[in-house]
């Protein structure tokens, strides 16, 4: 794959939650995107795909219905060359359902690199994504070292979901830059090699 060809983004939206504020910053972040031509986002909202939340036991099939619903997700999470995870912080950790979607999978996560945008009261999210990078790191995922994190969310934004301080877009700049390097330094390397897992 030629390294101009554009980097394909999964944007998994972690809160199922009814009344979520997850809208508001993922419209925000994938702004950000739709402004970069070196980057192309697909947003993968778990509430709009519901994963099944019975995994089947270890060495045998997924139920037919747990097939049907992981067709809508697994082969986006496999086309993605890297991700962006936007989660709340739900009790000093990240949703079920986030972890769910993580269990689901495996060689999805292998060798690509990981993105936090994490958003909640005092704390941003912080705490969910510290703990994001411990599973990740399990599923042989490369998770980047820039966050942007939204403390006290529901005020960081203006009616026009835009938010308030300048230096979180800048901050999200300087996330996707290092998305982007990693995306292409592990595709590159995966093309040459494939990942040893």
């Amino acid at each position: 794959m030629s390294s101009t060809t554009p980097l394909r983004v999964a944007v998994l939206v972690g809160s199922t939650r009814e009344g979520r504020f997850a809208p508001v910053v993922v419209k925000w972040l994938t702004g950000h995107l739709g402004q970069r031509d070196d980057l192309r986002a697909d947003v993968v909202d778990l509430a709009e795909t519901p994963l099944p939340t019975v995994l089947p036991a270890f060495g045998q099939d997924p139920a037919p219905e747990a097939v049907q619903a992981l067709a809508l997700v697994t082969p986006r999470l496999a086309a993605a060359d890297a991700f962006v995870f936007v989660t709340p912080e739900y009790n000093h950790s990240f949703p079920a359902s986030l972890k769910n979607a993580i269990d689901w999978h495996g060689v999805e996560w292998h060798g690509k690199p990981v993105a936090f945008v994490s958003y909640g009261g005092l704390s941003g999210g912080l705490r969910a994504v510290e703990q994001l990078r411990v599973v990740m790191a399990e599923l042989n995922a490369m998770t980047i070292r820039n966050t942007v994190s939204f403390h006290n969310a529901f005020g960081a934004f203006g009616a026009d979901g835009r938010v308030d301080d300048p230096a979180v877009d800048t901050a999200a700049k300087a996330l996707l830059d290092q998305l982007t390097w990693w995306a292409h330094a592990l595709r590159d390397a995966k093309s040459a090699r494939p990942y040893a897992a």
